[in-house]
């Protein structure tokens, strides 16, 4: 089993979702939305974040933080808000010693819907039949988080399916080389990476 905090990041809006796995059977745990305001400093907007996912993390103990990543926004100001949100719960997450798996939209959509291009009905109608919930949970923002926790559960069965596959077969790099150094450090990536 696995308990995944889904984070779709905002600073007015950010929606939280702790859900228990298998993928085959998600449980809703927890979901809410941490509000700011417009007329507050931003530092403390984003401190606010911060302290409702911190708060989050230790009181609900997921045993991973899924976060959705912003590609593209045409409104520069909202993206820049969303991606400084988006950083915050990465550092709540990466603070508590927690992996921190962020997912594009579309990567949710396809993997929750079946349709990378579905729309938002779409999604909820999908995180409503998958948590058998009677409704979708408001604002949007935190069924968007549920869908983002789902996603990680499904590609993590995906993963743990693959796995001993590509284990099996994988080469191993010679002691001493780069590739050595990466698989031996997991955590470390390759200069340009994500």
């Amino acid at each position: 089993m696995v308990r995944v905090l889904g984070v779709d990041p905002g600073l007015t809006r950010c929606g939280v979702g702790v859900v228990d796995g298998p993928a085959s059977q998600p449980v809703l745990v927890h979901c809410a939305c941490i509000r700011t305001t417009a007329d507050t400093p931003i530092e403390l907007r984003l401190l606010a974040v911060h302290d409702a996912i911190t708060a989050l993390i230790a009181e609900h103990r997921p045993d991973v933080v899924a976060v959705e990543r912003v590609l593209f926004q045409t409104n520069v100001r909202t993206a820049m808000a969303t991606g400084q949100a988006m950083g915050v719960a990465m550092l709540a997450g990466a603070h508590a010693g927690l992996p921190v798996v962020p997912y594009s939209p579309n990567d949710v959509k396809l993997t929750v819907t079946g349709d990378g291009a579905a729309d938002k009905d779409g999604v909820a109608r999908m995180v409503v039949a998958q948590l058998r919930l009677s409704e979708a949970p408001k604002p949007v923002d935190v069924t968007d988080a549920l869908a983002v926790a789902i996603t990680h559960l499904a590609r993590h069965r995906m993963a743990a399916v693959a796995a001993p596959v590509a284990t099996r077969r994988a080469p191993s790099a010679p002691a001493g080389s780069w590739e050595a150094l990466i698989a031996s450090n997991p955590h470390v990536r390759e200069a340009g990476g994500a």
